[in-house]
């Protein structure tokens, strides 16, 4: 092995006269001397060394697959659809799913249990969030100044108007709701019984997640700022995760703090357990999305990235 790189340099460096013979194919005294000759090309040489390399960290960043934490395991539970964000359990054994398209072209779909995909609602512009809502699915739209709303079997109803309003999240009360805005996005609080939403705070940066724990702590992301924060009641907000790749979606349970993160790649699936300690049960995800409990212990993601929802299962004890 001592003798790989010298090996390696004479070979660039024949290479490199060879070449530099046919860079120029002016008359001799026109042309650049032999050694500047080579030099050029071994300039050129490793140039293109650095675009293969860069390719090659490309292709393997696209295609390295999902990798688990000890303990976990996933599986592709539904795959083939384009841009999926949102998921929500319809509570009639369905899974809805929304298409995070805009312009109009947005949808919302739904897997019955027997497999069979559907077209529910259409017409809608970058539907990402979405949760159950007293007896029906409330679900946002991302782009622009647009209604939030609510699908029921009687129909489907504007709540209110935000702007750019991606994450939900409901303590069984207020539906809160965060905009996805550069610099000038709020975290909002709509109470149903008075139809008034408030402001909770303002001035956020690329908002795109909240949610609501069992026990009633609120905790928000800000995607452009790569952290997280705990809502509180006198304003401080103290950050509880910080130095994230883009963290857009948040789910707490009995587990602890989830967070996925919303990079084209190397993206994972965090948890910050009860006592503390932060996992990470997925990585190499692209752009993964939202996360749901079906049962204990198991899990629903949306990765947009590759178009697919995976199925992620905690193993039995000794598995």
């Amino acid at each position: 092995m001592g003798d790989l790189p010298l090996l390696t340099n004479n070979m660039s460096n024949i290479l490199a006269v060879s070449l530099a013979s046919r860079v120029c194919s002016l008359p001799e005294s026109l042309c650049p001397s032999g050694v500047w000759r080579a030099r050029i090309v071994q300039l050129l040489l490793a140039l293109a060394l650095l675009l293969l390399a860069g390719l090659a960290l490309a292709g393997w960043r696209h295609l390295y697959p999902v990798r688990t934490e000890a303990g976990w395991s996933y599986a592709t539970h539904l795959d083939e659809v384009e841009k999926v964000s949102a998921l929500v359990e319809d509570g009639e054994g369905g899974l809805l799913l929304s298409q995070e398209l805009g312009g109009g072209k947005g949808r919302l779909l739904r897997l019955a249990s027997g497999g069979e995909l559907s077209e529910v609602q259409v017409g809608l512009s970058k539907p990402d969030g979405m949760i159950g809502f007293r007896g029906g699915v409330v679900f946002s739209q991302e782009q622009g100044e647009l209604p939030v709303l609510w699908r029921t079997p009687d129909g489907t109803r504007a709540l209110f108007v935000g702007r750019s309003v991606e994450g939900l999240a409901s303590d069984g009360r207020y539906l809160y709701a965060i905009e996805d805005r550069h610099g000038d996005g709020s975290l909002l609080r709509f109470d149903p019984e008075r139809d008034v939403v408030e402001v909770l705070r303002r001035d956020l940066d690329e908002a795109e997640a909240v949610t609501v724990c069992p026990d009633g702590r609120l905790f928000y992301g800000e995607k452009g700022k790569g952290w997280i924060r705990q809502l509180s009641a006198d304003g401080s907000d103290p950050t509880v995760l910080a130095g994230l790749n883009q963290p857009g979606f948040l789910l707490c349970n009995d587990e602890g703090l989830w967070v996925s993160e919303d990079a084209t790649h190397m993206a994972r699936l965090l948890l910050l357990d009860q006592g503390g300690q932060l996992h990470t049960v997925l990585s190499h995800l692209r752009s993964a999305q939202t996360l749901i409990e079906t049962t204990p212990g198991h899990y629903l993601l949306a990765e947009q990235g590759r178009n697919r929802v995976l199925k992620l299962q905690r193993l039995a004890t000794g598995s």
